[in-house]
C-alpha cells in the first residue's frame, strides 16, 4: 500500500502550501537533493510560504540545501540568525563529494549568517529554532521527526 501512495505521490506544484491544511514540510536528505533540492523554484515558494505562515520547516542531512535559496518575508536569508545544522563539510569530506554538491553546506550556511552547529561526524544533532529544525545527517533523522512532531502536538 505504501509503495503504491509512494508511486503516485502529490506533485510539489499542485499543493497550496498556503492553505490550513498542511503543518509542516519536512526536506528529507541524500545527494539526490543536491540536484532536486537546490536552486528549484516550487520547493523555494513552498518553504517561504510555510514560513511566512508561522509552519514547520524542517530539513536533514542534505535536505537543508533547500534553504539557501529562500528568504524571509523581510527579504533577508531564512537561516539568517537561526541555529541550524546540515550535513557538515568534514563529512562531505569522508564522502569524497565535495566536488558533486553545488557548495557544502555547511560554509554556505555560516555564509548566510546561521548559527550553525554540528556534533562530531555521523552523530546525531537536531537543532530547533522556533518552527525551523533541522538535522545534521542521517543519524539525525529521527530526532528531526520527533521534534517537528513535538511542535505540532
Amino acid at each position: 500500500e505504501a509503495i503504491g501512495q509512494l508511486c503516485h505521490s502529490t506533485k510539489l506544484d499542485s499543493i497550496n502550501f498556503s492553505t490550513d491544511n498542511i503543518d509542516a514540510i519536512f526536506c528529507c536528505g541524500g545527494h539526490g537533493t543536491c540536484v532536486d533540492f537546490h536552486d528549484n523554484a516550487i520547493l523555494k515558494n513552498a518553504i517561504e510560504t510555510m514560513y511566512a505562515t508561522d509552519k514547520v520547516v524542517s530539513a536533514v542531512c542534505h535536505g537543508p540545501i533547500a534553504l539557501p535559496q529562500c528568504n524571509k518575508p523581510d527579504g533577508t536569508p531564512l537561516v539568517q540568525g537561526k541555529v541550524v545544522a546540515a550535513f557538515n563539510n568534514s563529512e562531505e569530506i569522508a564522502v569524497a563529494l565535495q566536488e558533486k554538491v553545488p557548495f557544502m553546506l555547511e560554509t554556505k550556511l555560516n555564509e548566510l549568517g546561521a548559527k550553525y552547529e554540528s556534533a562530531d561526524d555521523w552523530n546525531c544533532k537536531c537543532c530547533v529554532d522556533g518552527k525551523l529544525v533541522t538535522g545534521q545527517n542521517p543519524q539525525s533523522s529521527e530526532a528531526c521527526a520527533a521534534a517537528v512532531i513535538t511542535i505540532l502536538s
